[in-house]
């Protein structure tokens, strides 16, 4: 015979009670998403505008 726990779900409590790990906790957050995906690309194109002014040769 199998060995079942007494009462339904019982050994699922041992599963709720380990830490939920960081990086779970960060793609669960809608809103930090969201931000991120506003956040990085304006600062990539500002970076990526200011290396081509940079870029730009000084007139004569």
């Amino acid at each position: 015979m199998s060995q079942a726990p007494a009462t339904p779900g019982a050994a699922d409590d041992d599963v709720h009670d380990e830490p939920i790990p960081m990086m779970q906790q960060l793609i669960d957050n809608p809103f930090l998403l969201l931000f991120l995906g506003v956040a990085m690309p304006t600062v990539l194109y500002i970076v990526w505008g200011v290396m081509e002014i940079v870029g730009i040769p000084l007139a004569k």
